[in-house]
């Protein structure tokens, strides 16, 4: 094929690919002046805080007691002014206004918020020294909170959606959601920030979870690899189209076990103290203190 040929299917992919019919939906129409949010500026706003939350784990590994002061006050500044400019991106993207007309207002509204969840960190940390500590103890293999922290994928899965649901509860858009997709990659661990957990959370194992935006967790709750924290329908409206917001998740009260592969659907409550077992599909409340297992099969 000759040189000309090839130009005459470039130019007709451009052609096509340009056509506001083929883009429509998938096509963000960027503003001058204004910013987007940044992957790479989310990935170092998270190292940051995993530095400030477990401070000798990440980042500069030579803190000490005598300088633990001086490092974590570089890294909040860092964060601060990374976050600032991220909930600006995340105000302006969410905006159907043109934010490059009331930028200052904008700019402003995103020092507060991120001021507002820095001000939170004390708080995320004693929240994961509790995880720390029920997945140290819910692990015999475990040697050490040391080595729960730097290698399990449940710990950074956790440690996002912490950060993530912090900056959703302070009204930040979109930000929280990159920030768990972001561990979601990382572990195959999918936690929506929207969800409700409680403390002294742990995953075992942790691939393949998914704890979807309307989930309630209670204390002490222990989840296994694979389970699906999930909705069983979505209501439609008038036009067909589903219903935003509604509670359609799993309620987790106190001290429940999810072994691994189970799947439970709907706004259905587990009870406090209850087990449910691998590789059960769960659609109907569970009581207190039940333990649901497979039945075996009848011959």
């Amino acid at each position: 094929m000759s040189p000309l040929n090839f130009t005459h299917i470039l130019t007709q992919a451009v052609d096509e690919l340009s056509e506001s019919e083929s883009y429509k939906g998938l096509f963000h129409q960027h503003k001058d002046g204004e910013p987007l949010p940044s992957a790479k500026a989310l990935c170092d706003v998270i190292e940051l805080a995993r530095s400030i939350l477990f401070p000798g784990y990440y980042g500069n590994s030579t803190v000490n007691s005598r300088t633990i002061n001086y490092h974590i006050g570089v890294n909040i500044e860092k964060i601060f002014d990374l976050l600032c400019e991220q909930i600006l991106a995340g105000l302006c993207f969410k905006s159907d206004e043109d934010c490059t007309t009331c930028m200052e207002p904008r700019r402003e509204e995103a020092a507060n918020l991120a001021a507002e969840f820095i001000s939170r960190l004390p708080h995320l940390r004693r929240l994961l020294a509790m995880d720390v500590e029920a997945a140290y103890n819910g692990d015999p293999a475990a040697e050490s909170f040391g080595e729960v922290i730097f290698c399990y994928p449940a710990i950074k899965a956790i440690s996002n959606y912490r950060i993530a649901h912090e900056l959703l509860t302070l009204g930040v858009p979109l930000i929280p959601r990159i920030i768990t997709e972001m561990a979601h990659s990382e572990t195959g661990i999918d936690i929506h920030p929207a969800a409700k957990i409680g403390s002294h959370f742990t995953i075992d194992h942790g691939t393949g979870v998914v704890i979807g935006a309307t989930s309630v967790i209670g204390n002490h709750v222990k989840l296994y690899q694979g389970v699906t924290l999930g909705a069983k329908s979505f209501p439609l409206d008038n036009n067909g189209k589903p219903i935003k917001g509604i509670p359609r998740h799993p309620i987790l009260e106190d001290n429940v076990i999810v072994y691994s592969n189970a799947t439970i659907l709907g706004r259905i409550t587990v009870g406090r103290d209850a087990t449910v077992g691998g590789n059960i599909w769960v659609t109907e409340d569970v009581p207190k203190g039940a333990r649901i297992v497979q039945t075996k099969a009848k011959k």
